[in-house]
C-alpha cells in the first residue's frame, strides 16, 4: 500500500483505498466518496457546466441530465455507483457507473426512459466523468476511471461500457489511455458519438 501523500513513479499520486463500504479513496489532495443527496445541485451545475465547455446543450439529442434527479434509483440502488472528488471540501469532479441496461441508449437517452434491471450483472456503463475546469490536467479523471472500475470488478461486471462526443477530446483519451476500445460511432444531432467498452473478465 502505501500513505495518503506517497507518490507514483511518474511524480503523480497513488489511488488509496481508504474505506470500503461506503467506499471512500484519496489521491494526493483529492478525496473521492460515494454522492450523498446534499451535494445534487453541486453535481448538477458541474455536469452542465462540462458540457457547455465543449459545446454540448439541451435539444441537441445528445446532451441529458433527467439521470440526475433519479440518483437513488439509478446509480446507488441498482448495482451502480456514483462518486464525487472533494478537493477543501469542494466537490470539482464526479462520475458514476449505471447498469446499462436502465437508461435507453442512442438517440432514445436524450428523451428519457428508465426501466428495472434485470438479476443479472452483465454491463456496466461508466458516466458523467466530470472534473471543475480550474483543476483540470491534475491526474483526477484518471483516478475516477481506475475507483469506478475497481467498484465494476467488486460488482461482478463482466464488461463496461461507456461513450463520449468527438468534442470531448480529453475524455477519449484518457478511456484509451486506460485500455478501452472504441467499439462504434453514432452522428446524433450533427454530433458524433464514440461507443467504447473495456472488457473486465
Amino acid at each position: 500500500m502505501g500513505t495518503p501523500d506517497s507518490t507514483s513513479w511518474r511524480g503523480h499520486p497513488t489511488l488509496l483505498r481508504l474505506q470500503d463500504q461506503p467506499p471512500v479513496w484519496s489521491y494526493g489532495d483529492l478525496r473521492l466518496r460515494r454522492y450523498s443527496a446534499p451535494d445534487h445541485g453541486t453535481v448538477l451545475a458541474l455536469h452542465r457546466a462540462g458540457l457547455a465547455q465543449v459545446g454540448l446543450r439541451p435539444g441537441d439529442g445528445v446532451y441529458y441530465d433527467h439521470d440526475f434527479f433519479r440518483m437513488e434509483d439509478i446509480y446507488l440502488r441498482n448495482d451502480g455507483e456514483f462518486l464525487v472528488g472533494e478537493l477543501d471540501d469542494r466537490i470539482v469532479a464526479m462520475g458514476g457507473l449505471r447498469r446499462a441496461d436502465l437508461i435507453p441508449g442512442g438517440h432514445a437517452r436524450a428523451y428519457g426512459g428508465y426501466a428495472p434491471g434485470t438479476p443479472a450483472l452483465d454491463a456496466v456503463e461508466m458516466v458523467r466523468l466530470r472534473v471543475l475546469p480550474a483543476v483540470q490536467r491534475r491526474g483526477y479523471g484518471a483516478a475516477l476511471v481506475q475507483a469506478l472500475e475497481e467498484r465494476a470488478a467488486e460488482y461482478g461486471y463482466r464488461v463496461l461500457r461507456a461513450d463520449t462526443t468527438e468534442l470531448q477530446g480529453p475524455a477519449l483519451a484518457l478511456y484509451r489511455r486506460f485500455g478501452w476500445t472504441e467499439t462504434r460511432r453514432e452522428t446524433i444531432g450533427g454530433i458524433v458519438n464514440i461507443y467504447l467498452e473495456k472488457r473486465l473478465r
